[in-house]
């Protein structure tokens, strides 16, 4: 039978999930509900895909901020550190301020500029250029910062960064200082003590500043790597993609995550018969264009998958071939030369020129990209997303 659609993306309600929830049987029965009221089934091949929101809400992967001044207190016993390049965030980034500020009596805080690491600006591009600053050289002082540029709120949230990140420091007790600079090493002449907080650049920012001589150096992924005093952790991201739960806790980036996906993967096989693939997702891995904010603030897009998501598409560019290989083809003939083509093509397309412009990410970046669009942030309601035909082409 002909196929008339491609890939299909449904967001599927459930319950609101609560801590100790069995979320593979929850999320099973709610696909199965969706499924038989909407008339849709299941196939081989299909995924499924649920926010890592849930999976930490269901583990119960909570911090309080106390749990994060203990850590913070515990690896700076000097009682000062540098917090170096985090973003720029109420919901990321802000709590965790609060609460390192909480385990120290004083924060150099540096911030990068114009922009953090996903693209929330300080300042405007066209502002920096009118200005004399060259911002891979040049360190500037809060003070300088206002001189030259004045206030700068937030074109979506209206929060001046500056301001808001110094008074947060200052409502734990802590002595704060701001300077503004993209060299990480600009941070040792204020503190031998630092947290980097980057996320994407991490690992190089965590050499930079070894090799500059830093006495203490962690990142945020060291911090709530482990329990501390009863708290959720997570021994490969620390408090790397958590975010605020409510004003004295965040929840974490979920763990243990391998065992829930193919414990779900093993549920709807038995229930249905077909061999679906799961993963658990984030953020998406996109751009704003207008705001040129990145929303990739977690550490991975997905951490935990099926086997069947590993690798990237192999795909073929049909526009190419129907204007190159084809182009004396036309109607029935065209489509049946195509299609063979595709059936034909080789199991690696690296260097073929019907493959350019395929742009061959991950499978799981861009498919946590659709559910993360699909399922949206805000109140739809659907923490789980079914995916259908992804993996069809026109020769199935």
């Amino acid at each position: 039978m002909e196929r008339y659609t491609g890939t299909t993306a449904r967001g599927i309600r459930t319950p609101i999930i609560r801590q100790g929830d069995d979320l593979v049987r929850i999320a099973a029965d709610s696909i199965m509900q969706a499924a038989a009221a909407e008339g849709w089934q299941l196939h081989d091949r299909d995924v499924v895909a649920v926010t890592e929101a849930v999976v930490g809400r269901s583990q119960g992967n909570y911090a309080t901020l106390d749990q994060i001044a203990a850590d913070i207190s515990a690896r700076f016993p000097q009682g000062e550190v540098g917090v170096l390049f985090p973003i720029l965030s109420r919901n990321r980034f802000a709590m965790l301020l609060r609460g390192i500020a909480r385990g120290v009596k004083r924060v150099v805080l540096q911030l990068s500029y114009p922009a953090d690491e996903v693209g929330n600006a300080l300042v405007s591009q066209d502002k920096l250029e009118d200005s004399p600053v060259d911002p891979w050289r040049d360190v500037l002082t809060e003070a300088r910062y206002r001189e030259l540029f004045g206030v700068n709120p937030h074109p979506f949230t209206g929060v001046d960064y500056v301001a808001h990140y110094r008074e947060l420091i200052e409502a734990e007790g802590a002595h704060a200082e701001i300077i503004l600079a993209n060299n990480p090493r600009q941070i040792l002449r204020h503190t031998p003590y630092v947290l980097y907080c980057d996320i994407h650049t991490r690992r190089r920012t965590q050499r930079i500043l070894a090799e500059a001589g830093a006495v203490t150096l962690y990142g945020l992924a060291d911090i709530l790597c482990a329990p501390i005093k009863g708290s959720g952790y997570n021994e490969r991201y620390g408090l790397l993609g958590s975010n605020k739960a409510d004003d004295e806790r965040v929840k974490l980036f979920p763990r243990d995550c391998q065992p829930l996906v193919e414990a779900l993967q093993a549920e709807l096989r038995e229930r249905t018969g077909a061999h679906v693939e799961v993963m658990i997702y984030g953020d998406g891995a996109f751009r704003d264009p207008v705001a040129m904010i990145w929303e990739l603030a977690d550490p991975v897009v997905s951490p935990a998958y099926t086997a069947g998501l590993e690798g990237v598409p192999n795909e073929v560019k049909l526009k190419y071939l129907a204007d190159n290989d084809f182009k004396h083809l036309d109607g029935q003939e065209l489509v049946d030369a195509i299609r063979a083509y595709i059936a034909s093509k080789p199991a690696n397309l690296v260097g073929v020129m019907a493959a350019e412009g395929t742009t061959p990410r991950r499978l799981t970046d861009l498919l946590g990209s659709l559910a993360d669009l699909t399922s949206g942030s805000g109140d739809k309601g659907t923490p789980v997303v079914v995916i259908q035909g992804y993996f069809s082409n026109l020769a199935d």
